[in-house]
């Protein structure tokens, strides 16, 4: 895993054998995403993921898998009991995005990012641990918020591939179209030139912040400690989305990063206030 990651610094917080299992999950992950983005045609792309179910198959049946990825996942299955059924979802999520997809309410889009990124939340949750049931919706509204994040961050990027992920009842709602996001493309240097798309990306930052806020609110905090790493992973996504307010959502100039030194004095100041018990929520006490 690449240094240039948002999630490098998070990682770092974890003990040693768990570091390697989720850097094995995110090397998996992140191979299975490839196939889709770096594939020549659907044709080939709907051969990559099929391979890639193969794959995914010899690591949970005691097969024999054939790439370096499924080689370093295959122990980790029964070690960590890796729930099989989000390795699935993520493979689902992945062909969502074969062809020039587009999603007419937030409802799809939200189908979209359980797969995509909440999934891959509820894998890395077996690894980090936890006791409290809870932490699965955690783990579900921070993978919606970091991908709403990354919806929002990449929405030039998208649209040079044919996508786009911005609901269609928002475009409308706002009075935009895709030739409106082509154009501001086209102009970028000099913020945002359309109100109306300046109000549709503030409607989608308000959105991922909803859902920071839910994550937040149903963090066990039995299980903070156990979960800094992902709280680490918020709070750097939760950075960039600040970085877009502040720029007044003009994403269209450069893509909106963090600074590797920012990313890890953000990564420190979690670890301290998880590590004096200033994060999660407690559990209700039980009714007598």
């Amino acid at each position: 895993m690449a240094r240039d990651t948002n999630f490098y610094y998070s990682f770092l917080v974890l003990p040693a054998e768990k570091r390697r299992a989720i850097v094995a999950v995110w090397d998996f992950c992140r191979a299975v995403d490839d196939a889709v983005d770096e594939a020549v045609d659907e044709e080939a792309a709907r051969a990559e993921t099929a391979g890639w179910r193969r794959e995914l198959a010899a690591c949970f049946e005691g097969g024999a898998p054939q790439t370096p990825q499924g080689r370093a996942l295959a122990p980790l299955v029964r070690e960590f009991n890796l729930p099989r059924a989000s390795f699935d979802a993520l493979i689902e999520g992945v062909e969502m995005d074969i062809g020039a997809r587009r999603y007419e309410t937030f409802a799809d889009l939200y189908e979209y990012c359980i797969r995509v990124a909440s999934a891959v939340g509820l894998i890395c949750l077996e690894i980090f641990g936890y006791r409290n049931p809870r932490a699965r919706q955690y783990a579900t509204n921070l993978g919606v918020a970091l991908q709403l994040t990354n919806i929002l961050r990449d929405v030039p990027e998208d649209l040079a591939r044919g996508r786009v992920y911005v609901p269609q009842e928002d475009l409308r709602r706002h009075g935009c179209t895709e030739a409106d996001l082509s154009c501001e493309v086209r102009q970028a240097g000099r913020g945002v030139k359309s109100a109306a798309v300046r109000a549709m990306l503030k409607q989608q930052a308000d959105r991922a912040h909803r859902y920071y806020r839910q994550a937040a609110a149903v963090l066990p905090h039995e299980d903070a400690r156990q979960l800094v790493a992902a709280e680490i992973m918020g709070a750097i996504y939760r950075a960039i989305l600040g970085r877009i307010e502040r720029a007044d959502y003009d994403v269209f100039t450069r893509t909106v990063r963090i600074p590797r030194p920012e990313r890890a004095l953000i990564a420190l100041g979690v670890w301290a206030q998880t590590a004096i018990g200033l994060r999660g929520r407690e559990s209700p006490a039980p009714t007598r």
